[in-house]
């Protein structure tokens, strides 16, 4: 496996175009008939000021409050447009994301995930917001939640660059408390992971007291294709775990039987899932397949909750 930063965006602008007219095409066919407008909502209420961000407006600088501050930072007028939901996407961004193999990591099918949710959030003008955690279940980085198709740019922007944990975070992850915090009303909540590490019972239990509030689905990332590994010839291989940084020694055999151990693991979380009243949607690499599958989820729940 590779544990190297990927030097290319894990989703180009070429691939989220695609993403976006895949979208729009399919999602069309759930919007024809009878069921509430999409489009709700009087206007724009005024919430606040703060620092500007990539990927805001210019004309939402506020240019008289930038000028006590010397226009450094730049001073954004905040507006909140009433809207039928908003989508608060959580996103796995611990170490072993970044592996793969093929030249392919985990991360790139989780961030086509997080695209193709929020381009489904752009199409029905719910705002979008992303979180993202590390193998400590801590606060990474937090991208409010907005309207707009360069906000969800914006957010895959920061998924694809990762900083250290954030100086808020408590040392050990309490996640219900971590997501909630973002949350100012009734969200959906998606997260998205290969749920590939320690205690995910308790997690998904957490996950699980949260949606008693919100609506919480899984989307798990099916990561056989990151062990299937090429045959060697040694018979005892040593592996390095990038998250604890521990090494091990397996036999070749063990080595083979990785992607089987991986496929057991994840059905075992299905089985988490449904005894917790959780949805789960499975996603694999093939990215049509995603798109098809993460359209179809999305909109028959966004849809079923406008009713």
């Amino acid at each position: 496996m590779r544990a190297d930063v990927a030097q290319e965006p894990l989703v180009n602008l070429a691939e989220i175009a695609e993403i976006e007219l895949f979208i729009l095409k399919r999602i069309k066919e759930f919007t024809l008939g009878d069921h509430a407008s999409v489009f709700k909502g009087p206007g724009f209420n005024f919430v606040g000021l703060r620092d500007w961000e990539p990927g805001d407006r210019a004309a939402s600088i506020d240019w008289a409050q930038s000028s006590l501050t010397n226009f450094s930072p730049m001073i954004i007028r905040e507006f909140e447009q009433p809207s039928n939901a908003t989508i608060f996407a959580v996103a796995d961004a611990t170490l072993s994301t970044r592996c793969g193999t093929g030249g392919t990591p985990i991360a790139a099918a989780i961030a086509r995930a997080v695209a193709a949710v929020g381009l489904s959030a752009v199409f029905f003008q719910d705002q979008f917001g992303l979180l993202t955690f590390d193998e400590a279940f801590r606060q990474l980085e937090v991208v409010r939640p907005r309207i707009g198709k360069p906000h969800v740019i914006h957010c895959l922007d920061r998924y694809q660059s990762q900083g250290s944990p954030s100086q808020s975070a408590a040392a050990t992850g309490d996640f219900e408390a971590t997501i909630s915090a973002q949350l100012r009303r009734t969200s959906l909540v998606p997260v998205i992971s290969d749920f590939l590490f320690a205690e995910t019972e308790h997690v998904i239990a957490e996950l699980s007291r949260l949606n008693a509030v919100h609506d919480v689905f899984l989307i798990m990332v099916d990561v056989r294709f990151a062990y299937e590994l090429p045959d060697v010839h040694a018979g005892w291989i040593e592996i390095f775990d990038v998250e604890t940084g521990r090494t091990r020694i397996l036999s070749r055999r063990e080595l083979r039987q990785m992607v089987v151990r991986i496929e057991e693991w994840q059905a075992r979380i299905r089985a988490f899932a449904r005894d917790a009243d959780l949805d789960i949607v499975s996603v694999g690499l093939d990215r049509w397949e995603m798109e098809t599958a993460l359209v179809n989820f999305v909109a028959e729940r966004r849809l079923r909750k406008t009713q």
